[in-house]
């Protein structure tokens, strides 16, 4: 019994090193988020920054395909290292990038690496989470990234005011060092405690698609992701340049959104545990980001309230079904199931890969705004895919 009680407490204490490397890291990858769309807009139309995120994204699939083979012969610790090199090269790439062609080389190195280095944050929190309090576990640490993502629109607004995009991308090369040094620090603690499971990456993909939890988590992860793609990319463009709203009122509206991952998803991950399970939850938080969608496309006027409102709404929704995702999912898998957990995380990319696949289409033929209805409609198959799946309570 003491014994048990001494691995909690040890747990509890590397799962707080952890979250607070994930503040870190998503303040550092949320700075770029809002912003590179709009950066490589300075270069090329809207068509070509679509088509350059697909092709990065692309490229984020192909080698996160290939990434269980390399943590389980390099280990997940050493990986952890590399990649956080490359993805400050990518960033301080952009702070020099004069071009299309350079800004494009360093928006495909940060997709990669800052996909990568968040798999590698999954397979570390998971080694120290306990099944009984997995939906606890993963909405703190997912709440402690989301602080970040709070933090990021109102520091990008002031920085772009101050120093333009070079300054904001270099404070984002600057967290790293932070993050590296701590790493560093915890060394032995965060290496790689678990021997990993063999399957090639092949059979892995037919279990997940015979096992209809699996697939039908993942779908819904998709359809998250797919939200996340035009949230990040399309909706600063539509409200900045179609609508004319500036970063000063858009730091502010963004910060706010973002308020409801910070207060929903560690309640939903209670619940979730003791109560109800995930799929209520996910059902609630996919009618709501469908409704916003709808919105999304509806309104045309630059009212700052009433988009306010709306961001914050599609931001309820996206927490509760964010949080039941990663509850769902790390219940049902362990860290040794590392080629699942890079599967599940291909779904990042893919919604970027689809997305502005979707804008590049639609946008050929339509204004801006039909993407979000377009986006709607692909979201309603959301509650087949929690229907499919069977609940943890």
């Amino acid at each position: 019994m003491a014994k048990q009680k001494k691995k909690i407490n040890k747990n509890r204490f590397q799962l707080l090193t952890l979250y607070f490397l994930g503040l870190l890291l998503a303040v550092s990858n949320a700075l770029p988020a809002y912003l590179q769309s709009n950066f490589l807009e300075q270069f090329v139309s809207l068509n070509l920054v679509s088509l350059f995120f697909v092709v990065a994204n692309l490229l984020t699939v192909i080698m996160i395909v290939f990434f269980p083979q390399l943590i389980k012969k390099m280990t997940n610790y050493f990986l952890t290292k590399v990649i956080l090199i490359v993805y400050a090269t990518s960033l301080l790439g952009l702070t020099l990038a004069t071009n299309a062609g350079a800004a494009f080389l360093s928006i495909v190195l940060f997709s990669i690496a800052s996909n990568l280095l968040w798999i590698n944050m999954d397979v570390l929190v998971e080694n120290f989470s306990l099944n009984n309090s997995t939906g606890r576990t993963r909405t703190i640490y997912f709440t402690f990234i989301n602080l970040g993502w709070i933090a990021s629109p109102l520091l990008a607004s002031y920085l772009i005011s101050q120093g333009g995009y070079t300054l904001t991308f270099l404070i984002a090369a600057a967290l790293v060092i932070p993050f590296f040094l701590l790493f560093l620090y915890q060394g032995r603690k965060l290496k790689d405690q678990v021997k990993y499971s063999k399957e090639k990456i092949g059979a892995t993909i037919k279990k997940m698609w015979r096992n209809k939890n699996l697939r039908g988590i993942f779908f819904v992860a998709l359809l998250l992701q797919l939200f996340y793609s035009s949230a990040v990319v399309y909706i600063p463009i539509y409200l900045h340049q179609n609508l004319g709203l500036d970063w000063g009122i858009l730091g502010i509206l963004f910060s706010i959104m973002l308020i409801p991952f910070i207060i929903l998803e560690i309640p939903a991950g209670i619940i979730a545990d003791k109560y109800l399970g995930e799929k209520e939850i996910m059902f609630v938080g996919i009618f709501v980001l469908t409704a916003s969608l709808f919105l999304f496309y509806s309104i045309e006027t630059p009212t700052i309230w009433l988009w306010g409102a709306v961001l914050f709404a599609s931001r309820v929704g996206a927490s509760l079904v964010e949080a039941m995702r990663e509850s769902y999912f790390f219940k049902i898998v362990d860290a040794k199931d590392v080629s699942y957990i890079n599967i599940f995380r291909i779904t990042a990319p893919l919604g970027y890969i689809i997305g502005p696949g979707l804008a590049i289409l639609i946008t050929s033929f339509f204004p801006l705004n039909y993407l979000f209805l377009g986006l709607a409609i692909i979201m309603l198959s959301g509650f087949g895919f929690i229907a499919s799946i069977k609940d943890t309570r």
